[in-house]
């Protein structure tokens, strides 16, 4: 029974590689959550350690949750549009064609976790996650059968894929450390680009776009702490360094500092609170650092100074180039549990983080339309036995809408809409 028992996330594992890394409900590209109960919970984890993905906010968490296995697979669709004001002008202004267009596209984001209790009392384990918030494709008939930016059909495929190989320990009765390894999978492409070739930083823009999929590794570190306070009390936190990616070699006229696409790093602190035996409150606060990261926080101005001033190094791709212009987020996340019976627990939650994308950076954003503040979410438990359980949760991330000048023709207004909702089911068992 042993044997067949850890035999099954060996063969998780395996085929977690063949499995393509899709997009989740996000601030920014980062996914509220990690597991079917987070994001049902409004993605509250770092105090609250409910299953082998924790480590995936909290490596400490591990500690906590034993000899464990989960995987659980999702829909999400997201729902972009964008929609052009003013009239078009001749070049040397870079008009868009005045319409409203959509991408609609749904994606399979997995989970796969599993964690063993050593002989020391130490945990071993891996959690296995997805990102990825920035995919689009705009149909090749926009602006008038030229598409979007008049280079056929347009839009930007970024997915992520995270083995996080993990170990915790407890430090004495009440507290644990823990620690992972951040091992990184990115696939990248960018389609419809090519009228952006006078812009780029070397004068030859044949890796600009539509070369196919680039994919990239990466390694960081994750750390974690995790201790009850009291019985009704426990604090959380970790840190993520960021993670250095290879080059996207095939894209390194349009990313900044030639391909350099690192993950940025992110901090999460957070308390779970038990105010009976069956209930229990979450709050947490997460930060993520887009800004150190210049293919993602550098500005589009930063082109037009390049052109104005004649410095290569602020055009597409150059060391100071341009790139979506994003601002740090801090994401403040509530969630609430309910043991209903022995067999069924529920839950619910929100999470709400200012959306990264400035009003004078919208050309760009078009593509990348991560303008979601508030995601609303809610799950489920039941017990199927002594030691399964099936998870269900459903998120809904409600319209939003920025608005901002086309950098290229300001006298043009660029308008993007998008909202989002997902479900998710999951698989765990104790052993």
């Amino acid at each position: 029974m042993k044997r067949t028992l850890l035999s099954v996330p060996v063969a998780i594992m395996a085929a977690a590689l063949c499995v393509t890394p899709s997009a989740n409900a996000t601030h920014g590209y980062f996914s509220y959550g990690y597991s079917t109960k987070s994001k049902g919970m409004g993605g509250t984890t770092v105090a609250f350690p409910e299953d082998s993905l924790v480590a995936s906010v909290n490596p400490a968490g591990m500690a906590f949750v034993g000899n464990r296995m989960d995987a659980g697979i999702g829909v999400f669709a997201m729902r972009p549009k964008y929609t052009v004001t003013g009239e078009r002008h001749a070049p040397p202004a870079f008009s868009l064609y005045p319409e409203s267009q959509k991408s609609e596209k749904f994606s399979f984001p997995p989970h796969l976790g599993y964690n063993k209790v050593m002989a020391d009392g130490s945990t071993l384990g891996i959690s296995i996650i997805t990102n990825g918030g920035a995919n689009t494709r705009y149909p090749d008939d926009a602006s008038g059968g030229t598409g979007t930016f008049y280079g056929g059909e347009t839009g930007v495929r970024l997915e992520q894929l995270f083995f996080l190989p993990t170990y915790a320990k407890m430090v004495d009765s009440k507290s644990a450390m823990g620690a992972s390894a951040l091992i990184a999978y990115q696939r990248f492409e960018a389609r419809g680009l090519n009228h952006f070739g006078p812009f780029v930083a070397d004068g030859n823009p044949d890796r600009l776009t539509d070369n196919g999929i680039d994919n990239a590794t990466g390694l960081g570190w994750k750390f974690g702490y995790l201790t009850k306070l009291t019985p009704c009390l426990s604090l959380g936190a970790s840190y993520a360094t960021r993670v250095k990616m290879e080059r996207v070699t095939k894209y390194e006229d349009l990313l900044a500092q030639r391909g350099r696409f690192d993950v940025p790093p992110t901090g999460t602190v957070g308390l779970a609170w038990k105010p009976s035996a069956k209930s229990v409150v979450g709050l947490e606060v997460q930060r993520i650092w887009y800004t150190k990261i210049d293919a993602i926080a550098n500005p589009f101005g930063n082109l037009l100074e390049g052109k104005h001033e004649g410095d290569p190094s602020k055009l597409l791709g150059g060391e100071n180039g341009p790139g979506m212009g994003w601002r740090d987020i801090t994401a403040y996340k509530l969630g609430y549990q309910w043991e209903a019976s022995r067999k069924m627990t529920y839950r619910c939650g929100a999470t709400y983080g200012r959306q990264p994308v400035k009003d004078s950076e919208m050309l760009f954003s078009l593509i990348a339309p991560a303008i979601q503040d508030l995601h609303l979410s809610a799950g489920f438990t039941r017990k199927m036995g002594a030691t399964s359980e099936i998870s269900g949760a459903l998120v809904f991330a409600p319209n939003k809408t920025v608005s901002g000048p086309n950098p290229l023709d300001p006298t043009q207004t660029i308008t993007l809409k998008n909202h989002e909702f997902g479900a998710e089911v999951s698989w765990g068992k104790s052993f």
